[in-house]
């Protein structure tokens, strides 16, 4: 798993690096049950400090995305179902993505495209099962 975080964004790096794991789980890079770097390795090795480490496992853990042990370490939990709360708030995120998409004049077809070709390709890189 390549992590690549940007010291100059506005979003922080906890957010950066939670962000990334979820992507890398989605894409398959992580798979169910795949150990994670210890908190101390992963902010050595990307030059962070271990609360930032911390604070985007604690997330990733409270989301339900990997579980925490104190003897085993952090690894990735089974794929999730999509509950009520989770529905709820993909519907919030993407009302504001689609005003912001129809503030720039964007079309419904349009839009919708978008999101088919990198839900594509998300599936798309997964290993696939033998």
């Amino acid at each position: 798993m390549i992590l690549k975080l940007n010291f100059e964004s506005e979003i922080p790096i906890y957010v950066q690096l939670r962000n990334q794991i979820v992507m890398a789980i989605a894409h398959g890079d992580l798979t169910q049950g795949e150990k994670l770097p210890t908190i101390r390795n992963l902010a050595e090795d990307l030059g962070i400090n271990n609360m930032t480490v911390n604070k985007a496992y604690a997330m990733l853990k409270q989301e339900g995305f990997i579980s925490i042990d104190r003897r085993h370490g952090a690894k990735v939990n089974p794929i999730l179902t999509p509950d009520f709360e989770f529905k709820e708030k993909l519907e919030d995120d993407l009302s504001l993505v689609i005003s912001e998409a129809e503030i720039r004049g964007m079309k419904k077809d349009e839009f919708i495209k978008i999101c088919e070709n990198i839900f594509d390709s998300m599936t798309n890189l997964k290993p696939k099962k033998e």
